[in-house]
């Protein structure tokens, strides 16, 4: 089964010949190689390139070790240089390759020749294509499957569709397996034996104890505001263990790198700026994050959030939690400063969009609850709450649009419904 990727697809068609290296990264697992050496290369032939003009090396494959040699890779790729047409090279987990920048930043004056790489998140994360290449990289971050990918390959009703998918994630080959049974154990293995291994052994970490406790809280906690003396504290008053605020900061930062997880700040809508503590975390991926917890908390009221955040990363948004700032009285009729929160403000170029994430709005308390922030936003850009139910696209007396998850999903250009 063929899987389509068509927001990476038109990412990798957009940036051809543009300069600059192709740096495809993403969590293990989330389909990158596949996306190169399968989508993009059959689109390539489909334009009429020639295979012979699709230079293609996967350097975990025992076969390819002698390329893993930078002076050997560089040889390779020259000898496949027989004409003046166009070339694409592409090279599954350059990092194997010692002193690879050298290499690829060789073909960087040859005009014929347009380069693409992926690397694993082990050994080679985004702060390192910032460093590494310095602009002469261009990076194209590769998700798990969004739920536009996942539904037509999930043979599923869009509810079922939408539970499984808030399950169990969107890794490709999870996507694949066929029973629960399967998927979970694949997901349990993948982040015990693989992600969090990957950690350990790059940063020479010894024992996984405190970042094995600290995915798990972060997991419990989907959309909690925290930061590190908050989680110390935690360690210490629930799991016994003493671990200082400098460590936990440490750690986010592994997690983060490693595209495990997704930091996010808040911003003060009416100060217009950013507040610099707590910050909220959403896993990459929502299978992953059940997987840590043993399939034991599935709360789908947060697990929507996460989904909606990350469907808004994938579209490219900028993505910040939102503060609004307002006095009201008190009980003995005083005033107080209290913060309402936004679940998202989204960010794209000139656009905004407010946006709060509802499972269920089943009374009118509830939802003058939801749309009590975004009453208070006194600017003129649109405000949406997202419901995890199918309703149709409705607009309250306020101006806030309420959409079904299923419309914001999969209709495109939801956002302007």
């Amino acid at each position: 089964m063929k899987i389509q990727r068509p927001i990476y697809l038109k990412k990798l068609i957009d940036s051809r010949f543009n300069g600059m290296i192709k740096i495809v990264t993403g969590v293990r697992r989330c389909g990158k190689s596949y996306l190169l050496s399968d989508i993009f290369a059959d689109w390539l032939k489909s334009q009429g390139v020639e295979s012979d003009h699709i230079i293609s090396i996967n350097l975990e494959d025992r076969r390819n070790k002698q390329l893993r040699d930078p002076d050997a890779l560089l040889g390779y790729i020259d000898s496949k240089l027989s004409d003046g047409n166009d070339y694409y090279v592409m090279i599954d987990e350059i990092q194997h390759v010692p002193e690879f920048e050298d290499v690829l930043n060789s073909y960087l004056h040859i005009k014929n020749v347009d380069v693409y790489v992926t690397g694993s998140n082990a050994k080679f994360l985004s702060k390192d294509v910032i460093t590494t290449f310095r602009g002469r990289g261009y990076e194209i971050k590769v998700h798990p499957l969004c739920f536009s990918e996942f539904y037509p390959v999930s043979g599923l009703s869009p509810t079922k569709a939408l539970r499984q998918h808030l399950t169990f994630g969107g890794l490709p080959q999870v996507v694949l397996l066929e029973t629960d049974e399967q998927k979970s154990e694949f997901l349990k293995s993948l982040m015990e034996h693989t992600y969090i291994r990957d950690i350990l052994e790059r940063h020479n970490l010894k024992n996984s104890a405190v970042l094995d406790e600290l995915l798990n809280i972060l997991a419990s906690s989907i959309g909690g505001l925290t930061n590190p003396t908050k989680l110390a504290n935690t360690f210490e008053s629930v799991k016994h263990i003493k671990v200082d605020n400098k460590t936990i900061s440490t750690y986010l930062e592994y997690l983060c790198d490693s595209f495990i997880m997704e930091r996010v700040s808040r911003y003060d809508i009416k100060g217009k700026k950013l507040i610099d503590s707590p910050y909220k975390y959403y896993f990459i991926d929502e299978g992953l994050r059940n997987a840590r917890l043993n399939f034991r908390q599935i709360e789908f009221t947060h697990l929507l959030e996460n989904l909606i955040y990350n469907e808004l990363r994938i579209r490219g948004f900028n993505v910040d939690v939102g503060v609004v700032p307002i006095q009201r009285k008190t009980a003995d009729d005083k005033r107080e400063r209290v913060n309402l929160e936004v679940d998202f403000v989204c960010n794209l170029g000139s656009r905004r969009y407010y946006i709060q994430s509802a499972y269920r709005m089943p009374s009118e308390e509830k939802f003058n609850q939801e749309e009590a922030s975004l009453r208070k936003i006194d600017d003129s850009f649109k405000k949406i709450i997202i419901v995890g139910e199918e309703m149709p696209v409705i607009r309250t007396e306020a101006g806030t649009t309420i959409m079904s998850i299923y419309d914001f999903l999969l209709k495109e250009n939801s956002l302007e419904l």
